[in-house]
């Protein structure tokens, strides 16, 4: 049996997500071959499929969110590539998802691959625990910017995540400042601030390696 069911969103954002479940995982996967549009996420969990439609909020905060990061990663030289919303899917742990974001560090995605960091920008409540759909992709650190914040999730080595307090893989980024440069509604000024902090904080460490 099919059952569908949705969730009110808050006043003044328009993104809906809706609930199937019951889904075959053939399915799934013919509708996101037929719906290959970036106006439909998918998101697919044991049999549970989440459709959603993006906001305008939730596009205009992704977009910030990776211009920064990409900028910051290209400051400070880092292998840094960037896969926007592609589809992962494995079907032996029935999941299939779209991230916000996503990227890999100091390598390029293969086909059939997973990245190194994805980003989920929460707008209104997923109606699937979009950690337990990335654990079973073995994702090693997820990013979720909620409320004007960030929370930052580590894998561990036998499943599971635990929220910490920076990333792993770019430990030196500070999310409080990454958090502020987001509400800033010229995305040029806050890629300019950015631009500044990152090259005063690369000052003192120039000058002590001299």
């Amino acid at each position: 049996m099919v059952a569908a069911t949705t969730r009110p969103v808050r006043r003044g954002l328009p993104e809906q997500r809706m609930l199937v479940s019951g889904v075959r995982w053939k399915d799934y996967v013919i509708l996101r071959e037929a719906l290959d549009t970036p106006s439909l996420k998918m998101t697919y969990l044991e049999g549970d499929l989440e459709l959603m439609s993006p906001s305008g909020a939730n596009e205009k905060h992704k977009k910030i969110i990776a211009r920064l990061v990409e900028t910051y990663a290209y400051l400070l030289r880092l292998p840094f590539n960037g896969y926007g919303s592609t589809t992962f899917r494995k079907e032996a742990k029935k999941r299939g998802v779209e991230p916000d974001e996503c990227w890999v560090l100091g390598r390029t995605l293969d086909e059939g691959d997973y990245p190194d960091i994805v980003l989920e920008v929460i707008e209104t409540a997923p109606l699937l625990d979009k950690l337990r759909v990335y654990d079973g992709l073995a994702i090693p650190e997820v990013w979720l910017f909620e409320e004007g914040r960030f929370t930052i999730h580590h894998r561990r080595k036998k499943g599971g995540y635990e929220q910490a307090g920076k990333s792993a893989l770019l430990p030196e980024l500070d999310f409080s400042l990454l958090a502020r440069l987001v509400e800033i509604e010229d995305q040029q000024a806050a890629l300019e601030e950015l631009t500044r902090r990152v090259k005063a904080a690369a000052k003192p460490r120039a000058k002590k390696r001299r």
